[in-house]
């Protein structure tokens, strides 16, 4: 494993989610009654543990393959590495973008990195990629291209 980064939704949007749901706990228990507000509590607190671990993901790039969650692609097929800042994010996420990219993006964070692809099979253009650590992302596999 060269570089990897675990990409976990911030603790202020699980907290907002959680309050949403302990909105509508309050909402229950004012409608019926205390065991179905302290069910409706635990299936609010068992469904922010499954949102918070399914929006985490991870990126990992070793001497022959980049992984971004479930997506692979061996490193031979990368032509070009781009360090994307905030401004070029946000058009690249929106009025920029290509359809048939392959987008690993989160709205959490600002920065990323576009990976432009050189396989003739492959319909993909790019693959837009968020990171917080993407200029270490940019350079890691700028050296092994």
């Amino acid at each position: 494993m060269i570089f990897k980064e675990v990409i976990r939704p911030p603790l202020w949007l699980l907290a907002f989610i959680y309050f949403m749901f302990l909105s509508l706990v309050v909402a229950i228990w004012a409608a019926l009654d205390n065991r179905s507000a302290l069910i409706a509590w635990i299936l609010a607190t068992v469904a922010l543990i499954a949102i918070a671990r399914s929006a985490q993901s991870e990126i990992e790039v070793t001497e022959k393959e980049l992984r971004i969650g479930r997506a692979h692609i061996e490193l031979k097929y990368l032509s070009k590495v781009e360090h994307i800042d905030t401004q070029q994010m946000r058009l690249l996420r929106t009025r920029d973008a290509d359809p048939a990219a392959y987008l690993a993006i989160t709205f959490w964070i600002s920065t990323g990195v576009k990976i432009t692809l050189q396989d003739e099979r492959d319909p993909t253009p790019y693959w837009l990629v968020s990171c917080k650590n993407a200029k270490e992302l940019t350079s890691t596999l700028y050296k092994l291209l």
